[in-house]
């Protein structure tokens, strides 16, 4: 038996899956249920997991970026395609602020998501205490979404879908 198969270590497998950029809550939630975790609790931890590295995100990007640009080409060149997708979607947010960024955030489809939002909200100098409101919202949003959905699947409920 391997760590990962005991309870303790099928929560901390979620927990982080749920911190990784582009997986977020939406691969942790259907991968904790998959792996035969309660839906409720693969939810919250997977919501605690995905909203605690956004206000790093949104306070050090900026110089995180900066530093990046000075050490290679390769890595300006992947800074400026992270910059050109949160700025593809600022104009959403912009316009309708705070339910502009929740709705990005909750919406489960790549390239969403709070990562993406965080990042949208450090491009557009959103101060802390409006950013992680609305962010919190959106994986709020976006858990309850993937866990209805994780549970329908692993109830075989499915037609649902269809």
């Amino acid at each position: 038996m391997n760590f990962f198969s005991t309870y303790l270590g099928k929560i901390i497998a979620t927990f982080f899956i749920s911190m990784v950029p582009v997986i977020e809550l939406r691969g942790a939630i259907p991968f904790g249920v998959s792996i035969g975790l309660d839906v409720w609790t693969v939810s919250i931890l997977a919501i605690i997991g995905n909203i605690i590295p956004t206000p790093f995100i949104i306070l050090f990007i900026r110089k995180i970026f900066e530093w990046l640009r000075s050490k290679s080409d390769r890595l300006n060149k992947l800074v400026s395609r992270l910059e050109a997708k949160a700025d593809k979607h600022k104009a959403k947010v912009t316009r309708y602020e705070f339910w502009g960024l929740c709705l990005f955030v909750a919406i489960p489809l790549p390239g969403t998501g709070a990562w993406t939002g965080a990042l949208i909200a450090a491009m557009l100098e959103m101060r802390l205490k409006d950013a992680i409101p609305s962010i919190f919202l959106g994986v709020v949003i976006a858990a309850i979404i993937m866990g209805l959905s994780s549970y329908l699947v692993a109830t075989g409920m499915t037609f649902l879908f269809f």
